[in-house]
């Protein structure tokens, strides 16, 4: 039986764990968060490759980017129906008066 060697875990990017929290939170409670995570998800992305393989995270990056497109999609899904909304209110209101 050889002796194994401890093996040691990889640093994850920075930017990474953050992405993915605020990519969840984006699409869960607040979409505002959205273009925060696609920014750091992204970052991390890049962080990663920058490494050459030193540092890991990649796939929490890529998530939180990809739920951070989702989060700023609902915000501009939400201004939209707002300002549809509001035409709508304004449009019917002046048609009476």
């Amino acid at each position: 039986m050889s002796a194994q060697l401890p093996i040691e875990p990889r640093q994850q990017a920075s930017s990474a764990v953050a992405a993915l929290v605020l990519g969840i939170l984006s699409v869960v409670l607040c979409p505002l968060c959205g273009p925060v995570a696609w920014v750091l998800g992204r970052k991390a992305e890049q962080e990663v490759d920058a490494s050459g393989g030193r540092i890991g995270g990649r796939g929490l990056g890529t998530a939180g980017k990809i739920l951070g497109i989702v989060g700023t999609f609902f915000i501009v899904l939400l201004i939209g129906l707002l300002l549809v909304g509001m035409v709508a209110e304004s449009g019917g209101a002046s048609s009476f008066g």
